[in-house]
């Protein structure tokens, strides 16, 4: 049994023993794990509770410590339980039979397979406006996705991952006003200046960068141009024109890039819907009427918001920005972001009634296909999309009212899907070191120099191109894996330098808590010390090394399990002084599947980050400690060597899930 399967069966033994023998039933069985192994291997403070609920119960007053006595000697029935011992007033510390869980465990997988049978749950993230190239914020939205959709399915759900594509908002509309009234071209000009681009090894999207943070600052001083802007904006959205056209072909292309962008960090997509066909599918039409027909909305005839569709709902003390995002239709008839959302995240709970058309956007190198709607009839065989149990949108900290508004709205809707249908996995802000800022070639005045932190603005072209940064990174692991290892191929050294800066880049923005502001920092990132990405990788290239070595000697690790097998003197190791550092081991690999069950219940990967730091640095102090291949004890030996084993597998395990390779060597 899995320590999951484990403290399954104790809680419900729990449970069913407090109805029993009390007569009452915990609201939540909390199960904890002792600091050291001498104190147990999971612990139970539920005799507290229970004593509090029968004296609500009875009026009488029992004794915890009484009352753990009696749980306890009904979970000394299991067995896989050696011992148990009540600690203080009540606490129940469960030590577990080490011999029995180490030899089920040498051989399970680290996070068990299972079933797809569950319902869907959709996940979406990056969510960049197609205008120009993503930056490092983009970049910390979409390794939070990535993360938390391989968290998801590490715990067996069946998940869709979608990037929403706002085509037709603002941002895309000021780009276009760059290319057809700054730069006078049209579509035939900008395709060919397009292929002029990638003939000089340029992108797209950096190239409209630089127009996006032209454009806003003859905004400032150019009126005539700044009122184009609402001209191209009312053409993007209407469609079938010229100026649509146009647009369709920039956001196309900039998501391309983008999708480009992404790939270099592992990161993919199932669908890339866009705003255009929730307008011209008429997605926000059939919202719009059946948040009518609820009376969910309703018209404002009068005062500041008159003439506008709001949504009425009392938060936030009447702030004016708060009731900004509760309207969902302006008084020009203009549908708001919000409005849009309500209508997108109906489709995605499968409970609007309509559908999207689809068309195949890219195929990966392995074959795996991400598709994008459209608004011409279906002609493709498509998988189906949409539907999900439970959305996950990941949108920074600032959405947090206006994602508050689309899940009210969604709940007054389909009030048996409720409110915990949607949820928003919000994030902080990132912005970089001074060093950092340097690095990339920003010039900082020598107030800069002193902040904590420099800030970025991309309206203003102030800002840090998520490929860029890759670039930086995997030159600056290239020159440390040249520095080790300068002999081998030109090619294993850019794989292990990309590796190293992949792992250095998504460890860094995942070891942080969510609402936590991420300050990034290169030589803190790329560090082989502390709490970093290049440390966990180093560790399980470490564990890996050890198996090289005794394959060599003729040597593998089941043959080792089969000697532990048959072996009297386990039980005495594992009880011995030595045996506590190996049995500690032991149990701290075995936790890789309830850390990814934490972390999918807290919706925080910072949580599977930690457990494989925590992993990495125990790895490397069970490494120092034990002569593993060389201990002269044949049966001692065989069990460092399958405790070292789960513990490779367990961290190259949580690695995978963090999105981060383990290079072959370092």
């Amino acid at each position: 049994m899995t320590l999951i399967e484990i403290q399954k069966a104790l809680r419900d033994a729990v449970r069913s023993t407090a109805i029993t023998e009390f007569g009452v039933e915990p609201d939540t069985i909390a199960v904890e794990t002792p600091p050291k192994t001498e104190l147990g291997d999971i612990a139970f403070p539920v005799a507290f509770e229970l004593a509090k609920k029968i004296k609500e119960s009875t009026g009488e007053k029992q004794n915890p410590r009484a009352i753990a006595e009696v749980l306890k000697k009904k979970l000394e029935e299991f067995d896989f339980v050696a011992r148990i011992e009540i600690a203080g007033p009540g606490y129940l510390n469960i030590f577990l039979d080490r011999t029995q869980f180490l030899l089920n465990n040498a051989v399970a997988d680290p996070l068990p397979a299972r079933g797809t049978n569950t319902a869907k749950v959709c996940v979406e993230h990056t969510s960049v406006n197609p205008n120009k190239a993503a930056h490092i914020g983009h970049v910390r939205n979409s390794v939070l996705g990535d993360t938390f959709q391989r968290i998801l399915t590490a715990t067996g759900k069946q998940v869709e991952v979608q990037n929403y594509i706002d085509n037709t908002g603002v941002q895309v509309a000021d780009v276009v006003v760059g290319f057809m009234f700054t730069l006078n071209m049209n579509l035939n000009e900008i395709t060919t200046l397009d292929k002029e681009l990638i003939a000089q090894g340029k992108s797209f999207d950096y190239y409209c960068w630089d127009l996006y943070a032209q454009v806003g600052q003859k905004y400032q001083t150019d009126e005539v141009l700044k009122a184009k802007r609402v001209e191209v904006l009312h053409l993007i959205e209407e469609g079938n024109n010229v100026t649509a056209e146009l647009a369709d072909y920039v956001a196309t292309r900039n998501v391309q890039c983008i999708t480009d962008t992404m790939e270099r960090l592992s990161i993919r997509y199932d669908l890339l819907p866009r705003e255009s066909e929730i307008l011209h599918l008429h997605f926000w039409d059939k919202a719009f009427d059946e948040m009518k027909r609820l009376g969910v909305i309703h018209y404002v005839d009068d005062g500041a918001h008159a003439g506008c569709w709001v949504m009425p709902w009392e938060s936030h003390e009447g702030s004016d920005d708060h009731e900004a995002d509760k309207i969902l239709v302006r008084s020009n008839g203009t549908v708001t972001y919000t409005g849009k959302d309500i209508a997108y995240q109906m489709w995605k709970l499968g409970i609007l009634g309509l559908d999207f058309n689809y068309k195949l956007f890219h195929a990966y190198p392995d074959g795996k296909e991400v598709w994008i709607t459209t608004p011409d009839q279906e002609e493709e065989q498509h998988p189906h999309f949409g539907g999900g149990e439970t959305i996950y949108n990941v949108i920074d900290t600032r959405q947090s009212y206006p994602q508050e508004v689309v899940k009210k709205g969604v709940a007054a809707i389909a009030p048996e899907r409720g409110e915990k249908a949607s949820v928003h996995l919000s994030y902080e802000m990132v912005a970089l070191s001074p060093a950092a800022a340097e690095e990339l070639g920003f010039e900082l005045t020598d107030d800069d120099k002193k902040r904590t932190f420099i800030e970025m603005s991309g309206r203003k072209g102030l800002g840090v191109k998520a490929d860029d940064l890759i670039d930086r990174l995997e030159a600056n692991a290239l020159a440390e894996v040249e520095s080790r290892h300068s002999d081998i191929p030109a090619q294993d050294k850019a794989l292990i330098a990309h590796q190293l800066a992949v792992g250095a880049l998504r460890y860094f923005l995942l070891k942080f808590t969510r609402n936590t502001v991420i300050v990034f920092d290169f030589k803190e990132a790329l560090s082989f010390d502390g709490e970093t990405g290049c440390f966990c990788q180093y560790s399980a290239v470490r564990a890996n090394s050890i198996f090289r070595k005794l394959a060599d000697k003729g040597d593998s690790v089941e043959v080792c399990r089969a000697k532990l097998e048959n072996a009297e003197r386990l039980t005495e190791i594992l009880t011995s002084e030595t045996g506590k550092d190996i049995w500690s081991m032991a149990t701290l690999a075995s936790r890789l599947d309830e850390a990814v069950h934490q972390a999918a219940s807290a919706n925080e990967p910072a949580i599977l980050a930690k457990y494989a730091f925590n992993l990495a640095k125990a790895f490397n102090l069970f490494y120092h400690n034990h002569k593993i291949i060389a201990e002269p004890d044949a049966i001692q030996r065989a069990l460092l060597v399958v405790v070292a084993d789960m513990a490779r597998r367990a961290l190259t395990e949580a690695l995978a899930t963090l999105g981060i390779e383990v290079p072959e060597k370092m």
